[in-house]
Parts: structure tokens; C-alpha cells; sequence
């Protein structure tokens, strides 16, 4: 596996390291006991939504199962456990040998959840599983809080296309995480280059305000623009006046201007104004794109304003107010004994403060109404009633270590069209509220 489809530097070997130290040291701590071969049910879960939100959005799920594929300790890596002692020579050759060689099974991409949904669910032995527990949820918890962003903002624009642009408000490999999520979430393009390589999403991109600033007029630079990107180009108008420069615009690309973009002041004011004049000046076919840190609230109070796409960068990046989907990996289930074929028996946290787990491993299936809508999140152990069979939500991701489920990022863009679009209609309000349908829970048998 190229790192370089991870979103990682190429001179990365692994995804490793990408993990907490005391998942080394309780993998040292098991094989010293014994315990590590023991066969363990891991599941990843949150038990709350972000406050306000009424659903939950899977993104990450290819970003991790390539991040598994590629968990490997190469010499380097061997060698910074050894020199900084952080582990001892049994767990050593324990980690040279290691490669990921159970079954993962979750929601598939773009699939919405809710509060104790089982989003991924991680069986092997205790040793092979723990390991990943950090670089599936520093995944998962990342890319599932942009694309729940993503999809608020998608909502509230309705057709009208969104430009992701926030790469230079976050870490430049956030960034392209990010762009990969608010494609998932509904966005249609982004301003990121290496997203476009990496994940084939479309980019966009024409100028900012430096290269209007650069020349000696915004006449030289419109023409500039023009000649060089075509007139269906997009050109800034707000640097200096903004209805002179709409006029200047048209002057030179004529009615066949692609797009103006505004990117200050009273938006739905200007974009007004600025419809108006397109028109008086032929250019009725010339689309108005606005930006200026944009938020979901921002974006639906520009509904009724003459505006056809929207870019967004700060609140996408930063979830909007939520930058993670405070989703947990907790182990759920683990084998009676060391003996092969010993069945699983259910183990869970039980503490107070709201962090109590429910025990064994989990199915889930989504109820719906005489409508076809979602009315309840069933998440169950032991056998699934006959008449939730068909509407279970777990899939086979990896199966004894190799990856079954890669698809398209398309695949996932239009998997989360369909479940949003399969909630009640009160999903999409952006007053606050609790999540949109409830979760029930069903509990019969081991969970083995």
C-alpha cells in the first residue's frame, strides 16, 4: 500500500505509530499473562450526539480500512520501541510479525447513526485488536464529525452546489481528509489539489483578492483572468467597489461570464444587488458564488437570496462547532477462556458519569414506519427478530484480515444522500433538538 493514498507524507512506512503507548504496553502486559491470544469483540460507539445534532454520519471507513492494511512495524519503527524501552523483546518479536488477521464489520460509509449505534465492530484476538483502537478513532471521530458538518450544510443549501475551501484553516493532512468527508457529506468540489489526486474529487479554483491587488487596476486584472482562463471564468468583485467592478466584468468577459464571487458584507444585500445589475447588463446566465466563513445557519438564511453556489472553509474543517463525534472503542465481548472454540461472554465498563457500556456483540437494524421512513435504531445481541433480518446495517468490511468492502467515494456520496433522505423531515432543521429517531435496545443471548 502507497502511504501516499493514506494522506501521509511517502516517507511514512506505516500507520504504526499512529497510536497510544498504552496499547503497547497492555499488549505486553497480555502476552506476558497469557491473555493476549484471547479471542475479543471490539466496537466502536458514541454515546451521545454533539448537542443539537439529530443524526450522526459515517465517514472514514476507506480512509480506515487502508489504515489497517497498512498497520505494520517495519526496522524503524522496531527500533524507537527498543531504543526508548517502551516495550520488551517478546512483544518485539510479537510486533514483527504482526498483521491484522480478524474480521471487521460496520456501518457502510455515508450510512447515518445514532447514540449507541455500533458503528464498527472489531473481532480477533485481544492483542491483534487493541492495537488499532486509536488510529480507527482518531479516523473515524475526524472525518464523521466534517461529513455530519457536510451534511447540515447540504441540507440547508438544497440543489445549490457547495466548494469545499477550508485547507489552509486546518493541518494540511486534516485537509484532505476533510475535503474527502464534505464530498461525502454532499459537497460537489473542492479547492484542495491533493484531494482531487487522491480521491478524484473535483476541483475548483480561480483567484483571490492578491491578484486583483497585484495589478495596476482591476480592469488590467480582470483582463488578465480572462485571457488567460477563458470567460466562463469566476472573477472576485469585492476588492475595491463592488458594483463597478460587476460592471467592468461583464464590459470584458461579456454576458458569457462564468461567475462572480463575493467574499464580504451583508450577503444576501449585495447578492441582491448584484443579480439585479447582472441582469440590466445581459449577463443573465452569469452565476453568483458566495464565501465569507459560512455556516450552516449562514448558508440557510441565504435560501431566498439570488445565489448559486457557496464556498466554505473555517466552520466545514472545524465541524462546525464539533470537530469530533466523541466516539469510543470499547471491548464488549471477550472469550471465556484461552481454549480454542470457548464462547464469548459479555463484558462492559460499568461506571458513573454517563460512561457505562452495554455489554456483548451487537447487531443493528433500522425500523421503519408505515411510510418507509425511519422511526427507531434497534441495536440488539443474540438473534435478530425475523422482522428486522432484512433492514440490519452492519457489513463485512475485513474478513481474516483482508479488506472485502472497498467501493467508490461516489458510492458513499450517494449511500448518505439515500439514508438522509430516509429520516423523518425534521433530520434536516437546524434548531436544536434530540436525535431524530431513537434508539432501542433489544438483548437476548451472549452475543457469540
Amino acid at each position: 500500500m502507497n502511504t501516499a493514498d493514506l494522506g501521509l507524507p511517502v516517507d511514512v512506512p506505516s500507520t504504526a505509530l499512529f497510536t497510544d503507548q498504552y496499547e503497547l504496553t497492555m499488549l505486553r502486559a497480555a502476552l506476558k499473562a497469557g491473555t493476549a491470544g484471547r479471542r475479543s469483540v471490539f466496537e466502536v460507539f458514541t454515546r451521545r450526539l454533539p448537542d443539537g445534532r439529530r443524526y450522526g454520519v459515517v465517514a472514514g471507513t476507506g480512509r480506515v480500512l487502508d489504515a489497517v492494511e497498512n498497520f505494520r512495524f517495519d526496522a524503524d519503527v522496531l527500533r524507537f520501541l527498543r531504543e526508548k524501552d517502551i516495550v520488551d523483546g517478546e512483544t518485539l518479536d510479537w510486533l514483527a510479525e504482526y498483521r491484522f488477521g480478524g474480521d471487521i464489520w460496520g456501518y457502510p460509509e455515508g450510512e447515518v447513526y445514532f447514540p449507541g449505534s455500533p458503528i464498527m465492530r472489531v473481532e480477533g484476538t485481544f492483542g491483534e485488536c487493541v492495537l488499532l483502537e486509536t488510529v480507527i478513532l482518531s479516523i473515524l471521530n475526524h472525518d464523521s464529525a466534517i461529513a455530519a458538518a457536510a451534511s447540515r450544510m447540504a441540507s440547508a443549501a438544497g440543489e445549490r452546489p457547495l466548494i469545499e475551501m477550508g485547507a489552509r484553516r486546518t493541518h494540511e493532512l486534516a485537509a484532505v481528509a476533510a475535503a474527502r468527508s464534505a464530498y461525502v457529506g454532499g459537497f460537489t468540489t473542492t479547492s484542495d489539489l491533493a484531494a482531487g489526486f487522491r480521491y478524484n474529487i473535483p476541483t475548483v479554483g480561480t483567484s483571490a483578492h492578491a491578484f486583483t491587488l497585484l495589478h495596476d487596476n482591476e480592469r488590467d486584472a480582470f483582463r488578465a483572468q480572462v485571457d488567460a482562463l477563458g470567460r466562463d471564468t469566476t472573477l472576485l468583485v469585492d476588492t475595491y467597489d463592488v458594483a463597478e467592478a460587476v460592471r467592468t466584468a461583464v464590459e470584458i468577459a461579456g454576458p458569457e461570464l462564468g461567475a462572480v464571487r463575493i467574499d464580504s458584507g451583508d450577503l444576501l444585500l449585495v447578492a441582491h444587488r448584484v443579480r439585479q445589475q447582472l441582469d440590466e447588463l445581459g449577463a443573465t446566465e452569469t452565476k453568483i458564488v458566495v464565501t465569507s466563513d459560512l455556516d450552516e445557519y449562514a448558508i440557510a438564511s441565504l435560501a431566498a437570496a439570488p445565489v448559486d453556489a457557496y464556498g466554505v472553509g473555517t466552520q466545514l474543517v472545524t465541524g462546525s462547532g464539533h470537530p469530533t463525534a466523541s466516539m469510543v472503542y470499547k471491548l464488549v465481548a471477550r472469550a471465556e477462556s484461552g481454549e480454542d472454540g470457548a464462547p464469548l461472554v459479555p463484558v462492559a465498563k460499568k461506571s458513573s458519569g454517563g460512561k457505562t457500556s452495554i455489554g456483548g456483540r451487537k447487531w443493528a437494524a433500522r425500523r421503519l414506519d408505515g411510510y418507509g421512513y425511519a422511526e427507531a435504531e434497534v441495536v440488539g445481541t443474540g438473534p435478530v427478530p425475523e422482522d428486522l433480518a432484512d433492514r440490519q446495517l452492519l457489513v463485512e468490511l475485513v474478513k481474516g484480515g483482508a479488506v472485502v468492502a472497498r467501493e467508490p467515494l461516489d458510492a458513499a456520496r450517494d449511500r448518505h444522500a439515500a439514508a438522509r433522505a430516509n429520516l423523518p423531515l425534521s433530520a434536516t432543521q437546524l434548531s436544536r433538538g434530540e436525535p431524530v429517531i431513537p434508539t432501542e435496545y433489544a438483548h437476548g443471548g451472549s452475543g457469540s
